[in-house]
């Protein structure tokens, strides 16, 4: 499969600044940064980003992610791998990725699990790289950007 274009943000360069500004700020609110290289991954997993899920899994093995996680991270409720708080993101990350699943898109339970794990400043940049991330896959699926990406 070839992509349809280049990626959007090579004619609309500007763009670039306003990604960064979100990524920085999704990355500066403490939340470890291990659980938002697996948010990432498991949002791109389940939007079938190719770009996401190859680079997002290339920099958290950079990053001294587990083999086992990466592995498993589309299974993460079966494993034993992932704290408290990773799976009180990764489930924020699925049921924020899948809106039109159900009408009571993102469950008070959810949230609650997602709140005793995380501050507000901290749940804030979840789920702004939540939203980021979708953002992101969003625009690779639909112009088929290929992986591997050199976003470097």
């Amino acid at each position: 499969m070839q992509a349809r274009m280049d990626n959007p943000a090579a004619h609309l360069p500007e763009s670039v600044q306003a990604v960064n500004i979100l990524y920085k700020s999704a990355h500066s609110a403490g939340v470890d940064p291990a659980t938002l290289e697996l948010v990432h991954l498991r949002a791109s997993q389940i939007n079938g980003c190719a770009p996401c899920v190859e680079s997002g899994a290339r920099n958290a093995r950079k990053n001294g992610e587990t083999d086992e996680r990466l592995m498993t991270v589309a299974v993460w409720r079966e494993t034993p791998w992932f704290t408290g708080a990773e799976r009180a993101a990764l489930a924020l990350a699925e049921h924020a990725t899948r809106l039109a699943d159900s009408p009571d898109a993102v469950p008070d339970v959810v949230w609650d699990e997602a709140a005793r794990h995380f501050g507000e400043k901290e749940l804030a940049a979840l789920v702004l790289w939540i939203a980021t991330t979708n953002f992101f896959n969003r625009i690779n699926v639909t112009t088929r950007q290929q992986a591997p990406q050199n976003w470097g």
